[in-house]
């Protein structure tokens, strides 16, 4: 129950009048920060996935058993709504329907297919895309594999950047034939792109990115983007503030004069450690300090 009641949030979202920004998570402290300061909806990437887990690039090498790990962790750790980056699915449609499954239980709010094949092709450098009917079919496998119908499935496409406009909205006509919740588009460039796109689909459209001129919340609302997302910085922020910790300590800074460390109370907030004290005191005695 306490999952779905995470899906209609996702889905009063798409249903909307406005478009919001999620916050980037990748752990279990991130995804409670991103509650804390009042995001309506988290953005797990398969990137800061590939790094969080990994350390690797974002070159498909993550696995499904460790996407699907992490978004348990966040999920135990919080309430927040989270979009799931399920990339392409983790291989054909009869993949994707595992991955829907998997990250189902692991408490997702939505997840996107996307139709990039992956991993690359031996010899190709440049990204490609998978034909057109294989996509609807992961799109419709997608669909066949949740067992709660509140759980959003989008279905993604970078066809603007690769094969063009046209392309790109042949493709999003035909995964909202097979009933698919929302349209995630990758590689817009320009608002006469976007108004294209907006006026020859209906579903809601997340936009993974946009030029400067596309940022205003109002312009993008009134094109039916809903969800906006602004890239992964607080992974890169927290990249930044480990080096430099380390590096000063490296050095033979102090502890004590370090700079830019978490407060104690933020800390304890992030790893909720009154509820903690509170459940000790309840459950095993233990008097409040």
């Amino acid at each position: 129950m306490a999952f779905r009641q995470r899906r209609e949030r996702l889905r009063s979202i798409l249903a909307g009048p406005a478009c919001v920004r999620p916050g980037s998570v990748y752990d279990a402290t991130s995804i409670r920060i991103a509650e804390d300061l009042g995001f309506e909806l988290g953005m797990f990437g398969g990137s800061v996935a590939s790094l969080a887990v990994l350390g690797d690039p974002d070159i498909a090498l993550i696995t499904l058993t460790e996407l699907a790990e992490q978004m348990r962790r966040m999920s135990r750790a919080s309430t927040l709504p989270v979009l799931v980056d399920a990339d392409h699915g983790y291989g054909n449609a009869l993949n994707v329907r595992r991955t829907v499954h998997e990250l189902e239980a692991a408490g997702a709010a939505g997840l996107t297919i996307e139709d990039t094949l992956l991993p690359q092709a031996f010899g190709q450098a440049g990204t490609q895309l998978i034909p057109l009917e294989e996509g609807v079919g992961k799109m419709k496998a997608a669909l066949d594999g949740r067992s709660d119908p509140s759980l959003v499935i989008m279905g993604r496409t970078g066809a603007v950047s690769v094969t063009g406009l046209d392309d790109a909205i042949a493709r999003a006509r035909a995964y909202e034939a097979t009933g698919v919740d929302a349209l995630f588009f990758t590689g817009i460039k320009s608002r006469g792109e976007l108004e294209t796109i907006s006026a020859a689909t209906t579903l809601p459209i997340v936009l993974g990115g946009a030029p400067e001129d596309m940022t205003a919340l109002d312009y993008l609302a009134g094109q039916r983007v809903r969800i906006a997302l602004q890239g992964h910085a607080p992974f890169a922020a927290a990249t930044q503030a480990v080096y430099q910790t380390l590096k000063a300590l490296r050095e033979g800074t102090s502890p004590k004069n370090l700079n830019g460390l978490a407060t104690a109370e933020l800390t304890s907030r992030a790893m909720r450690d009154a509820e903690v004290k509170a459940r000790a005191g309840a459950f095993l005695g233990l008097k409040n300090k």
